[in-house]
């Protein structure tokens, strides 16, 4: 009798500890990159730096057998480029946004995404449009977010132009690329391997176009070959380490809990990101400004209770529900573990 007992509670603790693991890594990541970010601003070399952390950190703990990812294959990876770019360029400008704007600056471009996706699929996918409640919720994010940068005293044309590109890229992604992707029948962790081995090799590309190398060579020379300031180095490395944990977290966790459960953790991240950013430092929105960034979070609240259907009651729904839940995981990586989602609104 104790041997049945004792497997579901092992079980609910995983499942907490999953969760608990996620909830941290997604609340504290992106106050984490705002602040690596200041102490490091190269942002194509940090990114890189994040890239050689994962992809090896998925090679070396799938030598040991702690996980599977599927092998490296060039027919893949010639379908996989376009997504792979995307990717990129979604990170690539999430991480400029973080160096030009606030922690809260972010979260309010990021919660814009639901309505951007709404109308794409409506005009390109031919989807129907969205019910009233959801036509509400969008109405909701889409005017706390004009209040809020109606009163952004730390207003920027440079910030908000990484915003808007931001906003582009990962909407593309969310729209067109996913969908692409899942076709090739890749395994989360192939995903992240492929991702980040890509993105690994396009770096040096944006490090010229930009000009990012002459700052750092710049650097390297001022201060005789040393790149980090004493704090630097562990913001950079908590930074890489967490963008790692949270694909980990990300994908177990959705695997481990509902999809609805998920959902409301990735919403009440949010509010914990905000609370931890105004705490630790002055870099926040005025108080008039967090007001309309808890307004559009609110919407994304109501947004997601209209497009969450009732959950299923059979094996088979159950086994669809699942499927779906894995085709989501590259959304969620994507915006989660980079100073820039994948994931939920």
């Amino acid at each position: 009798m104790s041997a049945i007992r004792f497997e579901p509670t092992k079980q609910y603790y995983a499942t907490t500890g999953l969760v608990v693991g996620y909830a941290l890594c997604s609340s504290l990541l992106a106050v984490i990159n705002k602040f690596a970010i200041t102490k490091f601003n190269y942002p194509g070399l940090l990114t890189a730096l994040q890239y050689v952390t994962s992809a090896l950190g998925v090679w070396v703990l799938g030598k040991f057998g702690f996980l599977h990812h599927d092998p490296f294959k060039l027919d893949i990876a010639n379908k996989f480029l376009p997504a792979a770019v995307v990717f990129y360029l979604a990170i690539f400008t999430n991480t400029n946004l973080l160096r030009h704007a606030n922690v809260d600056t972010f979260i309010v471009f990021r919660s814009l995404t639901p309505l951007l996706v709404a109308l794409a699929d409506t005009i390109f996918r031919r989807q129907p449009c969205p019910s009233k409640l959801t036509f509400m919720s969008l109405l909701i994010i889409l005017g706390g977010a004009v209040g809020y940068v109606a009163t952004d005293s730390a207003f920027t044309l440079t910030a908000y132009s990484w915003a808007f590109a931001y906003l582009v890229t990962i909407t593309t992604e969310m729209v067109y690329i996913k969908h692409m992707v899942m076709n090739l029948g890749l395994n989360t962790w192939g995903l992240v391997l492929y991702n980040n081995l890509f993105s690994l090799m396009m770096a040096p590309i944006f490090w010229v176009l930009t000009g990012e190398y002459n700052e750092v060579f710049a650097a390297l020379v001022a201060n005789g070959g040393n790149w980090f300031e004493p704090v630097a180095f562990p913001a950079v490395s908590l930074s890489c380490l967490f963008g790692f944990l949270i694909s980990f977290f990300g994908f177990a966790a959705r695997k481990a809990v509902s999809a609805t459960a998920f959902t409301v953790t990735g919403v009440v991240n949010k509010f914990l990101t905000v609370m931890i950013n105004v705490l630790i430092w002055d870099k926040h929105a005025t108080p008039f400004g967090l007001v309309c960034l808890l307004f559009t979070l609110s919407g994304g609240v109501l947004y997601q209770q209209s497009v969450t259907g009732p959950p299923p009651h059979d094996s088979t729904a159950s086994k669809q529900t699942s499927d779906s839940s894995d085709n989501d995981d590259h959304e969620d990586n994507q915006d989660k573990r980079m100073p820039g989602k994948h994931a939920s609104t």
